[in-house]
């Protein structure tokens, strides 16, 4: 139902994908992976014909196929129901579907009114699902498709991709998602400091794939070793050999004209040794991305320090009640995630809670937005927000937390607003560390960020000693980070762990 055959995208001469074919058939579910900046997005929209900002070379034959399509940011003034329906009679026709979506979705019609760019980053996500459904597309193109989704709406939009016959290709960072629906992986590299594209493409699932990718990974580590290690020790012996000749050959006398001469045979043997050694191919280590680097350095709170003693009779927005009777007390290094439908406020509660904990002085407080511009907008470059006193010291120690997150030179010293969502969900991270935060507020952190450097993150957040408050819908997250959890609602926040 789609080919592709040696398309080809760059960027101001940098490519992001060279040579890929592939063809999609019925029932294909094709997970696009790779880090950030790779252009996972950019192949969904040369795919759609709606990629301007790139070169896009090859043939992409879309067989007449109505293709939707799920964008990652839907920034729109306009209203729901002008968003979903092109006119009245269309609004009748689709009726009945749309209020049985509405329930699955659990939205209420009031919504229709609402405009879009008021609504959270998981009601836009349904919008945009619900807006699919009610067109019934012969192919589907969903950009981060689970990214602020209620683990409810989670659990009905993997039912749905696993049932449906239509193709899908999807961009996603869930990894219980890619797990539970992809069959087919399309894998996009940088490599060599992001200077050389590469993708593997395979009719596989995901949990397969990364098992695979990572034997195949770490044989090619031991084969490299041992290589090594022969080329060394071979390096070595022919080294030591050519110290003997060359020091016998300093000391025979002029009488020894024929031990000279058969000295030099032999320098000259070695000699051609020597350099076949040097052109002697060797495995080379593997060049892979998800090898990212962090860590904290380990921070003090007491057991019976207080963190946090909250409590809200009203949660508003204007005029509206979002939830009421919030209670929440923290003391010393808790892991807390927060979970609940989509439009509860939970974004707004973890604000209530920076601006209650911002001032404090017995506290190093380190903040992770869901929207990232809420702080990067106040940055031009990546320097000025993990190095604001520009001492040296301070560059240096940021460049090298760069270096470790994967980032190449042009992105260290370039702008902010040049980076991809993942990459910023990395920078705050670095920030963190650099600045030896003790208590963490995390507004859906791993949201951004690739599959194959999640269980990274995770890692060094299980193993954080300081407090973390976090919101996320993240089901590896909650599983592997979260101590305790809790299930926020109109009625306050529930202790479930």
């Amino acid at each position: 139902m789609l080919e592709i055959k040696n398309v080809s995208i760059s960027i101001d001469d940098r490519y992001l994908v060279e040579n890929l074919s592939l063809i999609l058939n019925k029932g294909d579910k094709l997970a696009i992976i790779g880090e950030e900046g790779n252009g996972k997005s950019t192949l969904l929209r040369a795919i759609l014909g709606i990629c301007e900002y790139a070169k896009v070379t090859g043939t992409i034959n879309r067989k007449e196929n109505r293709i939707g399509f799920l964008e990652q940011i839907m920034n729109r003034n306009q209203t729901v129901y002008e968003f979903l329906f092109s006119s009245e009679n269309d609004y009748y026709e689709k009726i009945g579907s749309f209020y049985s979506y509405l329930e699955e979705f659990r939205l209420n019609d009031t919504i229709l009114k609402q405009e879009i760019n008021t609504l959270s980053g998981g009601e836009k996500v349904k919008i945009g699902l619900l807006k699919l459904l009610l067109n019934d597309y012969d192919m589907l193109c969903l950009d981060e498709p689970t990214n602020d989704l209620d683990i409810e709406t989670l659990v009905y939009l993997e039912q749905f991709m696993k049932s449906t016959d239509k193709p899908i290709i999807y961009v996603s960072h869930d990894e219980v998602l890619l797990a539970n629906t992809a069959n087919m992986i399309l894998h996009l590299e940088q490599r060599k400091k992001k200077k050389e594209c590469c993708h593997t493409v395979m009719r596989i699932d995901y949990d397969t794939y990364v098992n695979m990718r990572l034997r195949k990974i770490e044989k090619q580590e031991q084969v490299s070793k041992s290589e090594r290690r022969e080329h060394h020790k071979k390096e070595e012996k022919l080294n030591r050999v050519m110290q003997k000749v060359e020091h016998r050959q300093n000391i025979i006398s002029r009488s020894s004209p024929h031990e000279a001469k058969m000295l030099k045979r032999k320098m000259h043997s070695l000699k051609s040794q020597e350099r076949k050694l040097n052109n002697e191919v060797i495995t080379e280590m593997p060049d892979v991305e998800e090898h990212i680097h962090f860590f904290f350095e380990e921070v003090k709170i007491p057991k019976t320090k207080i963190i946090l003693k909250l409590t809200i009779p009203e949660l508003k927005i204007k005029d509206r009640i979002l939830s009421s009777d919030i209670k929440l007390d923290i003391i010393g290094p808790e892991h807390i995630c927060i979970y609940g439908k989509n439009g509860t406020g939970k974004t707004t509660l973890i604000k209530k809670i920076y601006e209650d904990l911002k001032n404090r002085k017995d506290i190093i407080l380190g903040y992770m937005p869901q929207n990232y511009e809420d702080i990067l907008s106040e940055y031009e470059t990546v320097l000025d927000f993990l190095a604001p006193t520009k001492s040296k010291e301070s560059i240096t120690k940021a460049r090298l937390y760069l270096g470790n997150m994967k980032f190449i030179k042009e992105e260290m010293t370039g702008d902010i607003k040049s980076l991809s969502g993942g990459t910023k969900a990395k920078l705050f991270l670095i920030k963190l560390v650099l600045e030896k935060c003790n208590v963490l507020l995390l507004d859906e952190p791993t949201r951004n960020v690739s599959p194959l450097s999640n269980p990274v993150i995770r890692d060094v957040l299980k193993e954080y000693t300081g407090t973390i408050i976090s919101i996320s819908h993240d089901r590896k997250y909650i599983e592997e980070v979260a101590e305790h959890l809790y299930l926020f609602t109109s009625e306050g926040l529930k202790k479930e762990r």
